[in-house]
């Protein structure tokens, strides 16, 4: 399996008059053609974390996460089988979308001093009776500041 990576580019959207009222970020989009449907968002929720900490690693053996960071800055630290990959998104990372596939364990870390806001639209969606988040542990890796480029 592999990461998917897709950059976005800032919009900025204009008022009837043409003047400038705001920006978007197209996130996930199917007419992009770049899932397969079986991977397609089934949940959309908001996570955030605090500055500079940590949330995870999870391992998810059924659930795809597809993680675009919307304030702030993240890094996206997946274990593979050849070892770590980190991946970035947001304010200065194009707001690029990673998706992560079932079965690899992933952590998300605030790269930032200011609380970071995470969308992570998952394939399946969460379920009570199907929880699907295994222990893992990343004790060979150190989270470090700043971001490695």
């Amino acid at each position: 399996m592999k990461v998917f990576i897709q950059k976005h580019s800032k919009i900025i959207t204009k008022n009837k008059e043409g003047q400038p009222n705001g920006w978007l970020v197209p996130i996930f989009n199917v007419h992009d053609g770049v899932l397969n449907k079986a991977q397609h968002p089934r949940q959309v929720y908001l996570t955030v974390i605090a500055p500079r900490e940590v949330k995870g690693p999870h391992l998810h053996l059924k659930r795809w996460g597809l993680f675009t960071c919307i304030r702030g800055n993240a890094r996206i630290l997946v274990r593979t089988k050849n070892g770590y990959e980190e991946y970035l998104s947001g304010e200065d990372y194009e707001f690029a979308t990673i998706q992560v596939p079932a079965g690899m364990p992933a952590a998300l870390q605030n790269i930032g001093d200011e609380e970071a806001y995470i969308v992570n639209m998952p394939s399946p969606a969460w379920h009570i009776d199907d929880q699907d988040e295994h222990p893992v542990e990343f004790d060979d890796y150190t989270f470090v500041w700043p971001v490695r480029e």
